[in-house]
């Protein structure tokens, strides 16, 4: 089966062309169905290459010098997005000639590049970035916005619970996928105006949209496992997602910083090394790499700056998966699917008037 290319920004992140082709080797181990547009500086890209024969047997490059760095602002890049790796990356997606585009440049820049030449799917206002978080249950917990939209109302809030669920739907095999809203509490009389109208509309809605809605959540609970999809403002979701990473990362460093304050705590440490060996995979964020923007017109998965080459090859991975599993399609197919219903219901209301 022929699959669509995968578009990689080379240039992006904080190590650049190495660890993005190191990563994209790694994945292609995984996924060898697919074929890559690696985009950025040729004669870099062909050195990097020279050390995973296989990634370049099922590559082509394009070429440009142009980068988007760290501190371009979303206007300055918008205006040279054409000539730079990210946004020939995209372009790449929106022309065809690959079915994503894997970066892990600036998140600003990316979202306005990929939301300018993308557009957004029919019913969807706003696009929103999600990712995957480890949580104490079976599967992970997909959580959006993460920093697209800094302000919302209900309207995003219910889009991006429809985009969450679809996603979950993917990654989880759930076909009513457990949603809620990050709240203050749990109680229906808590958070603003806009979070308990949101809940509302899930409320009433959730037989329709197939998902499991029963209100809010706090953000000590994102990671208990009891919950599929999360769903919150970018502003919010920002600030909750580094408070979980920070938090991930102050754990790892107190164990190792306990273990060896003492030779009996060194002793103690090789005793228990495969528990603590189980507990750092599981706290490292390059497991979980790749963060999607879910409702455009095409796919763009935003892997992190400083993610080593495992973290890059999941953010590839994630974007394969959602390849092979449509998700671009399933969401589609669940606004239309809520369109009609809402069609019917109204066309009900006025024959009974």
């Amino acid at each position: 089966m022929s699959l669509p290319r995968i578009a990689v920004d080379a240039m992006g992140g904080d190590e650049g062309v190495r660890v993005m082709i190191e990563g994209a080797a790694l994945a292609r181990r995984r996924h060898d169905r697919f074929k890559f547009l690696l985009v950025g500086d040729e004669t870099r890209i062909k050195a990097a290459l020279e050390n995973h024969p296989n990634l370049r047997a099922s590559s082509e490059i394009l070429h440009t010098e142009g980068v988007i760095t760290g501190e371009d602002k979303p206007s300055q890049a918008l205006r040279r997005a054409k000539s730079t790796s990210m946004g020939m990356a995209i372009q790449a997606v929106k022309a065809g000639d690959a079915g994503a585009a894997v970066s892990a440049g600036n998140t600003g820049a990316l979202m306005a590049i990929a939301k300018v030449t993308l557009r957004t799917l029919p019913g969807i206002d706003r696009p929103a970035l999600a990712a995957l978080l480890p949580t104490l249950g079976d599967n992970d917990v997909i959580m959006l916005d993460l920093g697209a939209n800094t302000e919302c109302d209900s309207r995003n809030l219910v889009q991006f619970a429809i985009m969450g669920a679809a996603y979950s739907r993917v990654v989880t095999g759930r076909e009513t996928p457990r949603v809620r809203l990050l709240n203050i509490g749990t109680e229906e009389i808590k958070g603003t105006e806009l979070l308990r109208d949101a809940a509302a509309t899930l409320k009433a809605a959730g037989p329709d949209l197939q998902i499991s809605f029963d209100g809010f959540t706090e953000a000590d609970k994102i990671c208990r496992g009891d919950v599929d999809v999360v769903v919150t403002d970018g502003f919010s979701g920002n600030i909750a997602l580094k408070a979980v990473e920070g938090t991930a990362r102050f754990v790892a460093d107190l164990l190792r910083r306990g273990f060896s304050s003492s030779l009996r705590s060194k002793v103690g440490f090789l005793i228990s090394r495969p528990a603590t060996e189980l507990l750092k995979h599981h706290l490292d964020p390059n497991n979980h790499n790749g963060g999607v923007f879910l409702g455009l017109n095409g796919l763009v998965v935003k892997s992190h700056g400083s993610a080593n080459a495992v973290g890059v090859a999941n953010a590839v991975a994630v974007t394969a998966r959602l390849l092979e599993e449509n998700v671009t399609e399933r969401i589609t197919a669940s606004l239309a699917r809520v369109g009609e219903n809402s069609l019917r219901k109204n066309a009900a209301q006025e024959v009974r008037v």
